[in-house]
């Protein structure tokens, strides 16, 4: 087995990883074809990543013209410690205002270990904002906790 293929998470790991309250980082293509990454809270359900944004925000523009995106979500402060995942898909933007209230509460009581909800200043912005459904095509992961200090 190489490297790259030890260090892999399973499906299981990968799903209780994503179930973490790590924030995400995505990635998506600006007008000029650079990439543009911001910092993001993110729900993943059913194999599918949610999260919600201002619907005139430059990601979403960004999304409305490209839905190819990149989310990567990672934990750890030295080398050996390193978990994270990739996932490269497609983004659709939903704008329905009650079900982006509904994934905002749902959301943030993931974020807060189940925790009351989301504020309601933020819920109050809902019918501002849009939900993105990110669908996987492709995902690469690691644990470098898995190499036992041998890297």
């Amino acid at each position: 087995m190489n490297r790259r293929q030890q260090i892999q998470l399973t499906p299981e790991e990968q799903a209780a990883f994503l179930q973490e309250p790590n924030k995400a980082a995505l990635a998506t293509i600006d007008k000029s074809g650079f990439p543009h990454v911001v910092a993001m809270g993110f729900l993943a359900k059913d194999g599918l990543i949610y999260m919600t944004s201002y619907a005139k925000a430059q990601k979403v523009l960004n999304i409305r013209r490209n839905p190819k995106v990149a989310v990567m979500v990672e934990s750890g402060k030295t080398y050996g410690d390193y978990r994270g995942i990739m996932i490269r898909g497609t983004c659709e933007i939903i704008e329905d205002p009650v079900v982006v209230e509904q994934t905002m509460r749902e959301l943030t009581r993931s974020n807060q270990g189940g925790s009351s909800g989301a504020p309601k200043t933020a819920i109050n912005s809902a019918p501002k904002r849009a939900l993105l459904k990110i669908t996987p095509v492709k995902t690469a992961s690691w644990d470098h906790t898995k190499l036992g200090g041998k890297y």
